[in-house]
């Protein structure tokens, strides 16, 4: 899921997921436990309703103690409540106007206080990672490429003559912008520019 400033608190508590206080009780059980505990009587009960007592919908207790040790009933314990305090903080949210995670960010400490932990800590976690996901995008130029974007400045110029015959070329590279662009000789009566050592030269990343 792409976490934005947008994002709907709702859909971050709760990350598009079933109801699952909503599935039934008896498909639950076949589903997850071979069938361990169903009773025709228990079809149209649902988990919320189930875990609020379990005992008055399965009433053998030693088929009740089995199903409670199974991992498969603690998870759904937990998804079940987890789902039930999200869903009662987002309608205390939705009352004071937080609708999203940038409601969330200028909500006052005092509507921050009133949700439980376990959402506080899932909608900071959420900006947190909004903030990591905006310092780490690249910068997208539209219509440039990356390389021309990067570049650097680098010019040639011509050396004096007793440099040379040190290095056999007569011309460097150096890094930055020339001072000018061109450089003049007196020719005759008049200034002829120069273009041959120092033009800029414009080097791109490799």
């Amino acid at each position: 899921m792409k976490f934005t400033i947008f994002n709907k608190i709702e859909d971050e508590l709760l990350k598009g997921r079933i109801c699952v206080k909503e599935v039934r009780l008896n498909d639950f059980l076949t589903r997850e436990l071979d069938g361990r505990g169903v009773v025709d009587t228990n079809w149209n009960v649902l988990l919320g309703e189930f875990f609020e007592d379990p005992k008055k919908n399965i009433r053998n207790k030693g088929a009740l103690n089995e199903i409670r040790t199974t991992d498969a009933y603690l998870r759904m314990e937990i998804a079940v409540s987890h789902e039930a305090i999200f869903q009662k903080d987002v309608r205390k949210l939705c009352d004071k106007g937080v609708n999203n995670l940038l409601g969330w960010l200028k909500a006052a400490a005092a509507v921050k206080a009133g949700v439980h932990n376990l959402t506080k800590n899932a909608l900071d976690a959420a900006l947190e990672e909004v903030r990591r996901q905006t310092t780490e995008a690249p910068v997208i130029l539209e219509g440039l490429y990356e390389s021309v974007y990067n570049a650097r400045w680098s010019h040639v110029v011509e050396l004096p003559d007793d440099d040379k015959t040190k290095t056999g070329t007569g011309m460097e590279v150096r890094e930055g912008k020339p001072e000018q662009s061109w450089t003049y000789k007196k020719v005759g009566g008049i200034l002829e520019r120069m273009t041959m050592w120092s033009n800029p030269v414009q080097h791109l990343p490799g």
